[in-house]
């Protein structure tokens, strides 16, 4: 040992600064993880300033525009749902306008039935009024417009009220499309009946009123099918549904909130 040495300092010399701050050894998931947790909520507030914005445009324009005849509720798929539903939510709509068509060529056609001296043809006419009064409003607020609310809001209630009267609505299609008589649907046994008569009109609107079921039971069938795995992969639960409607309550059914 030189009596130059300083006998106090270490022979190995420090590669950090004891005082510095401790290195964050974060495993690459946990990084990953926590970099998805930050973009989702960026996603989130995104979402919430555009939804703020857009119920101060409706609040200072006006809110309710549907239907148009009488207006009672806002409905706007562009300003509403996110770009990347529209499309979906477009169809969905689309399919509810066939709908409503539909209904009012089945009731032509329960007419044509009578008129062609039908033994039922009088409790056709009677169910087939009744399915344009009564299906028209309820299959808008039951099952196409919670889908619409499902995915503005992306909350679990609205989906699970679509998947319940949604679910309805296409078994009543399904009745609807085989057409028994007295039921007031002029689908394949009612217009089959009418072009063995032969009744042409009986037989050409039934055609039409059944392809219009057809058209309108697949397609939402198909949709159903969509919207199910986006339910799912969206992680939506029971629980999670049960927690909103008692922090919302049924007033959210028509408002942003």
């Amino acid at each position: 040992m030189s009596y130059n040495e300083n006998p106090f300092a270490s022979s190995h010399s420090l590669d950090t600064n004891p005082f510095d701050d401790p290195t964050n050894n974060q495993p690459p998931a946990d990084a990953a993880r926590l970099e998805e947790l930050r973009q989702r909520e960026a996603d989130l507030e995104r979402r919430e300033r555009e939804l703020a914005q857009k119920s101060e445009h409706i609040r200072q324009h006006g809110r309710n525009n549907w239907p148009p005849f009488y207006p009672i509720i806002f409905h706007s798929i562009q300003d509403e749902i996110p770009q990347a539903s529209q499309p979906l939510i477009t169809r969905l709509y689309q399919l509810w306008l066939v709908l409503v068509g539909t209904l009012i060529v089945n009731m032509v056609a329960c007419i044509c039935i009578l008129a062609s001296g039908a033994a039922n043809g009088g409790s056709d006419l009677g169910s087939s009024i009744g399915y344009v009064i009564f299906i028209t409003p309820l299959s808008f607020l039951l099952w196409y417009r919670p889908i619409y609310n499902g995915y503005m809001k992306e909350q679990a209630l609205y989906y699970y009220l679509y998947f319940f009267f949604g679910g309805w609505h296409l078994l009543f299609s399904v009745y609807m499309i085989i057409g028994i008589p007295s039921t007031g649907s002029a689908g394949l046994i009612q217009t089959i009946n009418a072009y063995s008569k032969p009744s042409l009109p009986a037989a050409i609107v039934g055609t039409v009123a059944t392809v219009g079921w057809v058209v309108q039971g697949a397609g939402l069938g198909f949709y159903y099918r969509q919207i199910w795995a986006h339910h799912n992969a969206a992680g939506h639960s029971v629980e999670k549904a049960k927690t909103e409607l008692a922090a919302h309550g049924a007033k959210a059914y028509f408002t942003r909130g």
